[in-house]
């Protein structure tokens, strides 16, 4: 039977098609620019400013702009700095010294802790979370739980970000007597809080996925519904549940705001969880307003972005092929 043609329909599904690649083509080409930035890095065409290129445009303050400059003052800003890719291995990030060291340890270790502690305190508060609602909770209880937890992804990272600083970093210092106030166990803390919604959500589809032949089977054998709700629902929606941490890693590795706010900014490394730190996207968001375009400051922090990129995309892809085909597949038993 032929498909009648009805023009509404068709503009509708033309239109979503429109949108749908030009937000891929978008995603396109943030990738191409921020690569073509980072790029030169490694190839020995990044530009190296001298000071003295920025003390010419400089105030004189009434001085002579075209006098000499001693002898020493031109052998210091006449200096040139050169780049090697190893230096991104260092233990150190200084990017404004006179012997700039641009190491990325200290920003991956400070991004890691924060991520880690966000994830130990979001994951089993949304998992359970999530378990309680489609396991044991009312239907009215359902439908007000769900709603007002999936608001709390919708705030701005920098109202949490806000509050952590105002309110949360006071609190958790004066219960726990830290050192420092702002730290990554408080930027954790604080990041947890936009992590859960998304564990939340995707947690909570996992489990109302799993069959309910499977639940009314271990309740027709005697097991209670906890048990019911551990020992079955719960291990059926592995699958699901491995994504949201995924996603979750990935929300928490790349915010800036709430980090930027939150974690002392201090690009230190250490052991320690209660000492401040600095992450690879706050690094980006404090410091590309102040670089000058083309040097090599410039083209680490894109390299940094490029990296962010990079770790975004394999998590989803992840997230996306391994887990919920794959793993989705071995636990229906294809």
């Amino acid at each position: 039977m032929k498909k009648r043609f009805r023009p509404g329909e068709f503009l509708i599904e033309r239109s979503i098609q429109g949108v749908a690649f030009i937000s891929l083509l978008f995603i396109c080409l943030i990738f191409v620019f921020v690569f073509r930035e980072a790029v030169p890095l490694f190839t020995g065409k990044a530009d190296v400013v001298t000071a003295h290129e920025e003390v010419g445009a400089a105030e004189t303050y009434g001085e002579d702009a075209s006098a000499p400059l001693p002898q020493a003052q031109q052998e210091l800003e006449q200096k040139h700095v050169p780049f090697r890719a190893a230096a991104l291995t260092a233990k150190d990030w200084q990017p404004v010294s006179l012997e700039p060291k641009y190491g990325l340890w200290p920003l991956l270790v400070g991004s890691l802790k924060v991520t880690f502690i966000a994830l130990l305190l979001a994951g089993p508060i949304g998992i359970f979370a999530a378990l309680y609602t489609s396991t044991f909770a009312p239907k009215w209880a359902r439908e007000g739980m769900k709603p007002v937890i999936e608001i709390l992804a919708g705030f701005p990272s920098v109202v949490v970000g806000f509050f952590a600083l105002v309110v949360l970093a006071s609190i958790l210092q004066n219960l726990f007597g830290f050192q420092y106030r702002l730290n990554a166990f408080t930027g954790g803390v604080a990041m947890a809080l936009a992590v859960v919604p998304i564990v939340y959500t995707v947690s909570e589809d996992a489990l109302a996925a799993v069959p309910k032949a499977l639940t009314e089977a271990s309740l027709a054998l005697g097991a209670t519904r906890w048990e019911t709700a551990l020992f079955i629902v719960l291990p059926a929606a592995t699958p699901g549940i491995f994504a949201a941490m995924i996603l979750g890693f990935g929300r928490a590795f790349g915010e800036t705001m709430i980090v930027l706010m939150a974690t002392g900014n201090a690009a230190l490394l250490t052991p320690s969880l209660t000492d401040p730190v600095r992450t690879l996207s706050a690094t980006i968001g404090a410091e590309m307003a102040e670089v000058v375009f083309g040097d090599i400051h410039y083209r680490v922090l894109f390299f940094i972005g490029a990296l962010l990129f990079i770790i975004s995309f394999s998590l989803n892809a992840i997230a996306e092929f391994f887990v919920r085909h794959r793993l989705m597949k071995r636990f229906k038993g294809a």
